[in-house]
């Protein structure tokens, strides 16, 4: 019997980490939704990639932070691959200008909250309802769900506390998740990932340079998309079957508490 080809829908996965997370799952026979907002050319670029690995993608232009969109999108995924597997909650954005705590606005405490932790939110809970539904459609089917936060859920940054709250928020989302979702066989994990070489993080290169030169990590490299891709092949694969709501700290030893 040929082996069904699992699907997962890695969301901001055009560039950065989701690109990383996409090109992993590709790698192991993975179909894939490459989802973007703003850069199609870069959203094709990353699904003829994962295509060169033997799989089929498709390229799904949604803003995760428009609550109204999520069952039209979860709906054209199905239709254009057939099933959906796992659900990667990747995308997100940071603040716009790095701003004392005292001094930050409304409007970029709204805009990171409603794209960095509401919309993850209720995404998830229409994406578990569809994979309960499939449940009862779907034999030897096992759905996911994984949220990609940051140190930044625990780690105080006072000049973009906004993305803080965010990703504290989103981190708890995981384990409310977790929690309900434990009696449909739906494990939810958080892959927590500490200083990471993107797009995002290229503004603060100089800066993150020498902190990790002197010190910020007991493993003294920049993280790379893929060691997150690697993290979340591990929880998409089933190589944790007794675990749910826990953390995956991917951030070179950040978390460890040293003297």
């Amino acid at each position: 019997m040929k082996k069904v080809a699992r699907v997962a829908f890695v969301t901001g996965s055009a560039r950065g980490i989701g690109k990383g997370v996409a090109l992993c799952l590709a790698k192991r026979g993975w179909n894939l939704a490459i989802n973007y907002v703003s850069s199609k050319d870069a959203a094709e670029t990353t699904a003829q990639e994962c295509q060169s690995h033997g799989v089929e993608s498709c390229v799904i232009r949604a803003d995760v932070g428009d609550t109204q969109s999520h069952e039209a999108v979860i709906e054209e995924i199905h239709s254009k691959m057939g099933r959906i597997d796992l659900l990667v909650n990747n995308a997100g954005i940071g603040v716009k200008q790095r701003m004392d705590l005292l001094d930050a606005s409304t409007e970029s405490f709204d805009q990171l909250i409603n794209t960095n932790l509401r919309g993850p939110y209720f995404l998830t809970q229409k994406m578990a309802r569809y994979f309960i539904a499939q449940q009862k459609k779907l034999s030897e089917y096992q759905p996911k769900i994984i949220f990609v936060t940051s140190i930044s859920a625990y780690t105080s940054s006072p000049m973009r506390g906004e993305y803080c709250v965010s990703k504290a928020g989103l981190s708890m989302a995981t384990k409310v998740f977790a929690d309900r979702l434990a009696e449909n066989g739906i494990p939810v994990y958080e892959i927590r990932p500490g200083v990471i070489q993107t797009d995002m993080t290229s503004v603060v290169k100089d800066k993150y340079d020498a902190l990790i030169a002197g010190g910020l990590t007991p493993i003294k490299r920049w993280g790379q998309p893929e060691d997150i891709g690697q993290a979340v092949i591990a929880l998409a694969e089933g190589l944790f079957p007794f675990s749910t709501g826990d953390v995956f700290n991917v951030d070179g030893g950040f978390h460890l508490h040293r003297l």
